[in-house]
């Protein structure tokens, strides 16, 4: 029986891959200031994404200006209620209603017509105005939207009423019942997209920050010509750090999904994280080509740094993450083919929520794959050229 042994120089690469790779992640144990802001992102950081950040309307704060004081407009007033809307008290005036609008004190002011009861009980048209502050365009629309719809759910009812008809009554009328499925997300819950996105936002940032802060770390300590005149090649020094940060990323990303999600965000993980694991390791070793391009213009971990912000601001903007595909200028959508984030993202969303597998993803995997293939091998040539 024949056994299997490694040929000379295989096992002096390979010994020289695991010592390099020890050296790494020592020199990125005694960096307290960087560890303590990896513990920090992976933790707090998506826990104030997922509680913090909401898209919804909640305790939106408006005020009444009711000259009618009446019991239907006391019963309208009454339907803006929590978790949507929240009762900041009445105004006497509309200076006063407009200055509370002003000064950010409400978002709303609702003021039912004079002689509201009455117009009802009389069968004419009356009027509701609501006046919004719209600063926020979001909130604003949020708000008249909810309000408009309470409105006229209120007014149809009042209709009726006076018809001496029920809701009874108008279901037996021929009408076109609208039906909604929401899926992968029935309760429309934002945590579960907002957490979900900054864990991806963070593996990006960490994907160029960390090999970047690796190498340009041998620069400030002067250890870069030690490794210029050692045996190593140039492929030996790189590819050791960007197998140890990914390794640090792939913790953090467990310690983020099995700490900070699942138990406290209560995110379902419908797929296979075995495959999300890998995409994500794909995903950190070809943007991490970023990251040797960065380090090789930055002198110094400040630089570095600056340099992180500056590549990722735009692919965060062009990943579909804050603002969505359609909603974007058309040359916009072109510039979202070339963020390799944009396809991590649909592939990511795509195994947690959907529960899609490899055939359902492929797409965006080989996407993902061809654009980091050509960010890595840039980065590789341009950290070989240093050497030269």
């Amino acid at each position: 029986m024949k056994r299997f042994s490694l040929s000379p120089v295989l096992a002096v690469w390979i010994r020289r891959l695991h010592v390099m790779i020890v050296k790494e992640l020592l020199q990125l144990s005694r960096d307290v200031v960087l560890l303590v802001f990896i513990g920090y992102a992976f933790t707090v950081d998506i826990y104030l994404a997922g509680s913090g950040v909401s898209l919804q309307l909640n305790r939106a704060a408006f005020v009444v200006q009711d000259s009618d004081h009446s019991f239907a407009s006391r019963e309208l007033i009454h339907r803006f209620r929590a978790p949507y809307f929240q009762l900041k008290g009445e105004v006497g005036s509309s200076r006063e209603s407009m200055k509370m609008l002003d000064d950010g004190r409400a978002v709303m002011v609702l003021e039912p017509a004079p002689q509201f009861e009455q117009s009802l009980l009389r069968g004419e048209a009356t009027s509701v105005q609501l006046q919004v502050d719209a600063t926020n365009s979001v909130l604003g629309f949020l708000a008249s939207s909810y309000a408009a719809q309470i409105v006229g759910e209120y007014g149809l009812e009042a209709g009726l009423a006076r018809e001496g008809l029920s809701a009874t009554d108008i279901a037996n009328v021929p009408r076109i019942d609208s039906r909604h499925r929401v899926w992968f997300n029935p309760n429309q819950n934002d945590a579960w997209f907002m957490s979900i996105s900054e864990v991806l936002t963070i593996i990006t940032l960490f994907a160029i920050l960390l090999p970047a802060a690796a190498m340009v770390r041998e620069k400030e300590r002067g250890t870069v010509e030690q490794l210029l005149v050692s045996p190593l090649t140039s492929f030996q020094i790189m590819f050791p750090k960007v197998v140890s940060m990914t390794a640090v990323i792939l913790a953090g990303t467990a310690i983020s999904l099995f700490l900070i999600l699942k138990p406290v965000f209560h995110v379902p993980f419908k797929g296979d994280l075995l495959l999300f694991f890998s995409v994500t390791t794909l995903y950190v070793f070809t943007t991490a080509g970023l990251g040797l391009f960065a380090a090789t213009i930055a002198r110094n971990l400040a630089q570095a740094g600056m340099m992180t912000i500056l590549i990722i601001a735009p692919m965060i903007f062009l990943s579909g993450a804050w603002t969505p595909p359609e909603a974007m200028p058309a040359w916009l959508r072109l510039g979202m083919k070339i963020s390799p984030l944009h396809y991590y993202m649909d592939a990511s969303f795509g195994i947690l929520l959907k529960g899609a597998g490899l055939a359902n993803i492929w797409g965006s995997i080989l996407s993902m794959a061809g654009l980091g293939g050509i960010v890595f091998g840039f980065g590789l040539w341009r950290f070989r050229r240093q050497f030269r």
